[in-house]
């Protein structure tokens, strides 16, 4: 195996570091919080032992997929918008009772001075969805204080995702700590909705009710955001392997395709917050290899 491919699969097993990139006049960077372990054919239940014995290159020594956890940094001259907030300084360990090893975040206010910005600086928090691994940040208070870090900031939630926010879903409803740390400064938006400068909601329901992904344009080129629309580079391969957490498996597996092949156009990068250490990727199908191309950024 080349020195190349040995690295990429290295990436593929690990969770991502800092990682920016420019569209044109704007500056987008993944923020680390932490990391998810997800037991392979728990976290995709369509998959099969033969399948991850093919393919280990997706596993750690542990033999789990690995799931970065932060958010997506977007600079704009003096502005800045943050879409997702991590987990939060706290962490679970494996539960043989759930699909997920080991799941920690903390680094991500650190992470965030390390790009320059302080937390007073961020305008607004756009959430993909509300779940547990996106909102943390956005809930917890900041270390030294009674408040969380971004309590300064508009939270942004898609419209149809706050409307179900009382309704049962894959493994539950939205925990009521959750609802009540976010609504005293949720607005709502919808889809098509300009939020910044060249950024837009999309909303894809199939994750959750309302699940959204954010299309930021910039310099000629076109980068989806996608939040949980997929959970690891494989699924690019296979988009209708649907996770364990979506909310309706068939309509996320339907947008997935189309998804993977909006990918696939000339001009057009892929952000998936979960992607271990290849968050920024392009879609090109080369012979028998895997779909997602990662961006060395």
């Amino acid at each position: 195996m080349a020195d190349s491919a040995l690295a990429q699969d290295d990436r593929l097993r690990r969770p991502a570091g800092i990682r920016s990139l420019w569209l044109g006049g704007t500056k987008v960077s993944f923020v680390p919080d932490g990391a998810v372990q997800g037991r392979p054919r728990g976290w995709l239940p369509d998959t099969t032992d033969e399948t991850w014995a093919a393919h280990p290159e997706y596993l750690d020594a542990s033999g789990y997929l690995v799931a970065s956890v932060g958010g997506l940094l977007v600079e704009h001259g003096d502005r800045a918008l943050l879409i997702d907030a991590g987990f939060g300084p706290e962490s679970l360990p494996a539960d043989p009772d759930t699909p997920n090893g080991a799941l920690y975040g903390g680094a991500f206010l650190d992470s965030l001075a390390e790009l320059g910005r302080t937390p007073e600086e961020i305008e607004a928090v756009a959430f993909s969805h509300l779940h547990p691994d996106h909102t943390g940040w956005a809930r917890h208070p900041a270390p030294g204080g009674d408040r969380p870090a971004f309590a300064h900031a508009d939270h942004l939630v898609p419209e149809p995702e706050w409307a179900a926010r009382d309704l049962p879903e894959a493994g539950g409803g939205l925990s009521e700590e959750i609802v009540a740390a976010l609504a005293p400064r949720v607005r709502t938006v919808t889809d098509g909705q300009e939020i910044f400068p060249g950024v837009r909601v999309r909303v894809t329901a199939g994750h959750t009710a309302g699940h959204a992904e954010y299309v930021i344009t910039g310099g000629g080129t076109r980068l989806i955001a996608f939040g949980d629309s997929l959970h690891s580079p494989i699924q690019v391969d296979h988009p209708e392997w649907s996770c364990v957490y979506d909310h309706d498996p068939v309509r996320s597996a339907d947008h997935r395709r189309r998804l993977v092949a909006e990918l696939a156009e000339s001009g057009t990068i892929g952000f998936g917050v979960h992607f271990a250490d290849v968050v920024f990727g392009r879609v090109r199908q080369v012979g028998d290899g895997p779909a997602w191309q990662p961006l060395d950024a």
